[in-house]
Formats: structure tokens, C-alpha cells, sequence
């Protein structure tokens, strides 16, 4: 059984709306979450190993996210956005509800769902990735190999052509990855995992689910066995050099939780890796102070530059000399994490059924999966594992062609 950190750093108000890198426990996840982080990479490992067993789904570069199924307040069906869980939830019944809120390809995306997903005959409510939809797919040859391709945000996806028959007779494609249970969308609590084996078929939409099968069949080596075991060990020693108050402290501050990420993220934006943890600390608090500096200039009364003044001098004085050295041993076990990750999805890879690329304007280069989703045995806690240098240096990289600067896309 996989094992993670509390649900509420995985998901927001129960429902698959955000997922945090595994990494990134070590910020948001205190204690626990650091702990639970290191045995979620140790039992992949060990399902790697084929000595254990659990849930693995692939993370799909599909757009937009959406919902599908019954409301449960009129018993009518609806497609919606990831507006279903707002206040007053926005769920589209018809196609003047969809007209009169969207427009363009979502519009068209989303009316196409609102005609062919009632085929399905969804019970409850299920969320996934829209793939393609009309005039999305395309026939074109990469490195001489014929295949049909659909290309939703970063990653271009590739089916053979002479596989391709379902996927050229369908309308749309969707991956679906949540199943949601509740008496109102208000109150719905998410379990990760759709059995698409109980929805009808229909020519006219690409089912799929999103789960990883055959795990076992990647089997890791002595050598990257070894490898991953090495730098566990690593991130557990250094676990051990943390204060827990830091962490507490770090918990009772969530801005400065999510600026720590920000910043480590300028990093990853630029496909560049975190430095010497030292020193990166230092570039932490710089880059902090001179954020706040800049808000403060932004300004016209004294009031509010009072106000950005409070909130620097708040922010910084968490860097005690103590919460500095857990500090610079929080980054290096994010490190740790990270290199050991690495070495999993490299080996998850393996196992990918359809192939993937990314579009320059030089042509088409092979990339890895968007990432993967580990879950828990009781399908209701999950955690991502994400290539960030790869997946989001392509993701934000101006070099890199996307789905959405499609001209048919706009």
C-alpha cells in the first residue's frame, strides 16, 4: 500500500483540483509530510522491485479538465469546467448554457462533450483531460513514421496510424483519472481512478483511463536499485538534521510556504538547477526582500508602504539562524527526492503505450510523460512525480510549440 501526506496538501476541499510535486512535501507537508514523501518514493522503488503492489496513473498533457455526469440536485446531465466546484457551481445542461459562457474551441470542445458523453452512461460524476477534440487529430510523419497525432497543450501525442482506426473514428478523446461521490457538488469528496470498464462504448469518443499497468514488467536493476537506495538513504539522514519546530513554523506560514516554491521555481521555469543550498538560501531572502521592496514602491500612501514593511519584516524574521541551517537541509533533501524520482519515472517511461514528443520549430524531439500520479490503496490520497526540468522547462520554454498557438485554437 502506498502511503502519503495528509489529504489536505493534495487536494483542495476534497476535490482533484491541485496535486503537489512530491518534492515539494518537504515545504507544505511538515513532519508527516516529509516522512510520508520518503516512504512514497520507497514503495515505488520496492513496486519497481516487483516486491510490492500499487496504484501508478499516468499524468495526460490534456486541456481542458473536465466533469461529466449527473447533477445530483435534479438528476440531469451536465459537462463543466473546474468552475463546478465553485460557490454557485457553473455546469453547463445545454448548449445555450455553453454558448452563452465560452467560446472559441473550448465552446466548441465542450458542446461536442455536452452531445456524446451522455452515450457513456457516466454514473455519478467523473473528471478527466479533453485530448481532442473536432479537427484536432492529424495525419503527418515523424522521423518517417507515419502516425496520427493530437497535440492538447505541451506534448504531442503519437499513434501509429495502422493502430489509429478508434481514434480516427471518434469525435473527441478523453482520459479520465476521478471519480467524485456526494449528495452536492459542494460536498463531493474525490477518489483518484475511474473504472471506464463500466461506461458504454460509443465510436464517436476515445475512453480511456489513465492507469499505469503492468508496473512490474520495469523491473529497476541492481544499479539504479542501488542508486535510488543511495540517495533515500541521503534524504533520510538529512531528515534527521531538521528541526520539527522549523517545520512547524514553516506550516503556520503559508505565504512564505508558497514563496519558498515560487522561487525554487524560477529555477525550474529556466530549466536550471537549484544551486548550492547555501547559497540558495541567501538568493531566497534576497529575492524576498527585494519582492516586498518592490510592492512597497508600487504604493501611494504611507499606510500601505507601512503595511509591505510589516510583511517583510513578518516574513524574514522566520530566518533564525536555526531555521536557516534546517533550511539549507530542507533543500538538500528536496535534492535528494528529486534525484531519486528521477531515476523512477526514467524507468516508468519504459512502460508508455503511446509515444510522446514535444514540436520546435525545428521539428519534433522526444520527451518523457507529462509525469505520473502515485496512489494510495484506498484511491483517496495521491501525490504527483513530475520531470520539472524536462516537463516544465518545455511547458514555459518559448522555444517549445504548443497546442493553444494553433491558429484553429484561437
Amino acid at each position: 500500500m502506498l502511503s502519503f501526506a495528509t489529504k489536505e496538501v493534495l487536494l483542495s476541499e476534497a476535490k482533484n483540483t491541485h496535486m503537489t510535486h512530491i518534492e515539494d512535501q518537504v515545504i507544505y507537508g511538515g513532519v508527516n509530510g516529509t516522512r510520508q514523501a520518503i516512504n512514497a518514493l520507497r514503495e515505488l522503488r520496492n513496486m519497481l522491485q516487483g516486491k510490492s503492489s500499487g496504484s501508478l496513473s499516468v499524468k495526460w498533457d490534456g486541456a481542458p479538465a473536465i466533469f461529466a455526469g449527473t447533477d445530483p440536485s435534479d438528476g440531469k446531465f451536465f459537462v463543466a469546467k473546474k468552475g463546478i466546484f465553485n460557490k454557485n457551481p457553473k455546469v453547463y445542461k445545454t448548449k445555450a448554457d455553453v454558448d452563452a459562457d465560452t467560446s472559441g474551441d473550448l465552446r466548441d470542445k465542450l458542446n461536442a462533450a455536452l452531445e456524446e458523453l451522455p452515450a457513456l452512461g457516466i454514473k455519478g460524476v467523473i473528471q478527466g483531460d479533453f485530448l481532442f477534440g473536432p479537427g484536432d487529430l492529424t495525419k503527418q510523419k515523424i522521423d518517417g513514421v507515419p502516425y496520427v497525432t493530437f497535440h492538447p497543450n505541451t506534448i504531442v501525442y503519437a499513434v501509429p496510424t495502422d493502430q489509429a482506426r478508434e481514434l480516427l473514428n471518434a469525435r473527441i478523446g478523453i482520459v479520465w483519472h476521478t471519480s467524485y461521490s456526494g449528495d452536492s457538488f459542494e460536498n463531493m469528496t474525490a477518489s483518484y481512478g475511474v473504472n471506464v470498464a463500466g461506461l458504454r462504448k460509443t465510436r464517436k469518443v476515445w475512453s480511456q483511463d489513465a492507469m499505469l499497468r503492468d508496473v512490474n514488467v520495469a523491473t529497476m536493476n541492481k544499479q539504479e536499485t542501488a542508486t535510488v537506495d543511495g540517495y533515500l538513504s541521503q534524504a533520510g539522514k538529512l531528515f534527521q538534521k531538521i528541526s520539527s519546530s522549523t517545520l512547524r513554523e514553516l506550516g503556520d506560514k503559508p505565504e512564505l510556504q508558497r514563496l519558498i516554491e515560487q522561487y525554487n521555481n524560477t529555477f525550474v521555469r529556466k530549466g536550471a538547477l537549484i544551486p548550492d543550498s547555501r547559497r540558495h538560501t541567501l538568493g531566497l531572502q534576497k529575492w524576498i526582500t527585494e519582492r516586498f521592496k518592490a510592492e512597497k514602491a508600487k504604493r501611494s500612501t504611507t499606510q500601505g508602504k507601512k503595511a509591505q514593511e510589516k510583511k517583510l519584516n513578518d516574513m524574514m524574521s522566520f530566518f533564525s539562524k536555526k531555521n536557516t541551517m534546517s533550511l539549507i537541509s530542507m533543500f538538500e533533501l528536496q535534492k535528494s527526492l528529486v534525484n531519486a524520482k528521477l531515476i523512477l519515472i526514467k524507468k516508468l517511461n519504459t512502460l508508455s503505450e503511446i509515444d510522446t514528443f514535444v514540436q520546435t520549430r525545428r521539428g519534433y524531439e522526444v520527451t518523457g510523460q507529462e509525469g505520473f500520479v502515485a496512489i494510495d490503496k484506498l484511491g483517496s490520497d495521491a501525490v504527483k512525480l513530475v520531470d520539472r526540468m524536462e516537463f516544465s522547462y518545455n511547458n514555459f520554454s518559448p522555444e517549445i510549440l504548443k497546442g493553444w498557438d494553433k491558429p484553429s485554437r484561437n
